[in-house]
């Protein structure tokens, strides 16, 4: 089986490379963040004539996730227990579903903006809620996944100077905290290779020729239960997604599982 993660930022704006890439690199299920489209505009018919289900969760704003299957599409919960809200609205940032016997959540972790910032609060707080899910659905003998934009670099490695990112958000320690309580729930990191250089970054900004530079980050991650972990043959950031016109700043991460 293999199961990807992709931060397409705008299904709408992307959708030719979706499809293109769905048609290469022939994923069985695919976790898509920050659709920037409700359910109603999600672009089902097309991916539909692949051979995927679709079970999105988006209302048109900038966030929105989906799970596409091909090997089957049950049990989908929209949202997480005990979720927050910011502004007082619930943003749609988790999709669960099982997919050929496979629990997989996609999520896209709110950003956090800066430290100081009521965002930050709420993403902490959102964290809270992403394991209070975990420690409900993950079991001892149960493959699952949590894949995404998490917003966060696991280590001071997966950044590209972390000297530049002193002060801001996605390096914090109660970030990394809310990493490792996922770790400390029978969760861990599913560290993919990187088809070119020596880290796997996985989001480049489009400003100050990031891309080309390799100025990036590890920040879309799998966090995997064991039994899932433990079928793990291949991982590996698709580098190459990255490249040309009409990219999303993010590549798609693969992982590839014994039967």
């Amino acid at each position: 089986m293999r199961i990807a993660t992709w931060n397409v930022n705008s299904i709408t704006a992307r959708l030719p490379r979706v499809l293109a890439w769905l048609r290469s690199a022939q994923p069985d299920v695919l976790c898509l963040q920050e659709l920037k489209c409700g359910d109603e505009a999600f672009p089902r018919d097309e991916i539909t004539e692949l051979g995927y289900e679709v079970a999105s969760h988006g209302t048109g704003r900038w966030n929105g996730v989906a799970v596409l299957s091909r090997v089957g599409l049950t049990g989908v919960t929209r949202g997480l227990a005990d979720e927050p809200t910011y502004e007082d609205a619930a943003e749609p940032r988790a999709i669960g579903a099982t997919c050929g016997g496979v629990r997989v959540w996609s999520v896209y972790v709110p950003n956090g903006r800066e430290p100081d910032h009521p965002h930050y609060a709420y993403k902490l707080r959102w964290l809270e809620a992403l394991h209070t899910t975990v420690l409900a659905e993950n079991g001892p003998d149960r493959p699952f996944a949590v894949l995404g934009d998490f917003n966060i670099a696991p280590t001071d490695d997966d950044v590209w100077d972390v000297s530049v990112f002193a002060g801001s958000t996605h390096v914090t320690e109660p970030e990394r905290k809310a990493l490792a309580a996922l770790r400390d729930a029978g969760l861990s990191d599913v560290v993919p290779r990187p088809l070119k250089y020596d880290h796997p970054y996985t989001y480049w900004d489009y400003r100050q020729l990031a891309f080309p530079k390799n100025r990036g980050m590890r920040i879309d991650l799998v966090y995997a239960s064991r039994v899932f972990a433990d079928a793990v043959t291949d991982a590996y950031v698709d580098r190459e997604e990255r490249k040309g016109k009409g990219a999303s700043d993010h590549a798609p991460v693969v992982v590839d599982l014994t039967p």
